[in-house]
């Protein structure tokens, strides 16, 4: 099985378990392509994956629709053999937030360190330029971009979202679509109704960002949402390695669903003190972590944070 293929079918399979669809909706390659920001190929062979699974069904000239969601209501794909992209990537992970890895690095020192071909290192080091943590350099090699790895670094974060995030929901720009927030509800839902147990750190990693970046996204300001994102992207790789904390993430889907409720409501202004809160709260988490204790490279904390 290529490993780039089942690396999507697994993004897909989270797509899916984070977004409430329904047994019968079509899963369209085009839809794929723009989320997961790759060619329609890729994406009809990891469809193709699932469709052998039983979770999608092939309809010759239609294309894919989703067959059983509650055949993944639970578990993920199988795991990545320790030769895979996804062990690679992890691994990658791992050594650049261990400052085992320099800023700089070069494509053969990569495949030498890790024992991969060429390609298959490309195909990881795209993946990883996606996620905005590395950017191929002018002339040869790869510079890592600065992550948000450090208790300085997170409140800094943490005091720029809570002024940017705070001021699109009282922005008079601010549009609170139905539609959108029907989604986020659906997705926060999902969370409630036991997926803070049973989804992935990653999965729920996700649910979260979605949740702030849509409303981030009802602002009107295209560059606060750009800017909400990739602070999101920073701190991902941080976010994974920690400890999950099941009770603390119910407490945020709590805070995630009042905001929705206010604005529902249409009391923007509740909603975005509801905001503010929220965030300060995050905050004050991260600066009691002790995933830093010992440097940015230290132990994991006890949750993974909005």
């Amino acid at each position: 099985m290529n490993e780039l293929h089942r690396s999507l079918a697994d993004k897909i399979v989270r797509h899916i378990r984070t977004s409430a669809m329904e047994r019968g909706q079509h899963l369209t390659e085009a839809s794929l392509q723009s989320l997961f920001g790759t060619s329609r190929q890729p994406i009809r062979s990891a469809l193709g994956i699932l469709a052998d699974q039983g979770i999608v069904e092939r309809v010759p000239n239609k294309g894919f629709y989703l067959r059983d969601p509650d055949r993944i209501a639970a578990d993920p794909l199988p795991a990545a053999n320790e030769t895979s992209d996804e062990a690679t990537y992890l691994r990658i992970a791992e050594d650049r937030l261990s400052r085992r890895l320099p800023d700089r690095v070069s494509e053969t020192d990569l495949m030498r360190r890790y024992g991969v071909s060429r390609l298959g290192l490309r195909r990881i080091l795209t993946r990883i330029s996606g996620e905005g943590w590395i950017e191929r350099n002018e002339g040869r090699g790869w510079t890592f971009a600065v992550l948000i790895d450090s208790v300085e670094a997170y409140r800094e974060c943490y005091d720029l979202r809570q002024a940017i995030e705070v001021h699109g929901i009282r922005s008079p720009e601010f549009r609170a679509d139905p539609a959108v927030l029907a989604d986020l509800r659906r997705r926060q839902e999902i969370v409630a109704d036991g997926g803070w147990r049973r989804l992935s750190q990653m999965e729920l990693f996700e649910a979260n960002s979605s949740f702030h970046e849509g409303l981030a996204a009802l602002s009107g300001n295209r560059f606060l949402v750009n800017t909400v994102q990739k602070l999101n992207q920073l701190r991902r790789l941080i976010e994974y390695r920690q400890t999950l904390n099941a009770e603390q993430v119910r407490g945020q889907n709590a805070e995630h669903l009042a905001i929705l409720d206010a604005l529902d409501a249409g009391d923007t202004g509740r909603a975005a003190d509801l905001m503010h809160d929220h965030l300060g709260r995050a905050k004050l988490r991260k600066a009691r972590a002790e995933m830093f204790s010992g440097g940015p490279a230290g132990g994991p904390s006890k949750g993974g944070d909005t």
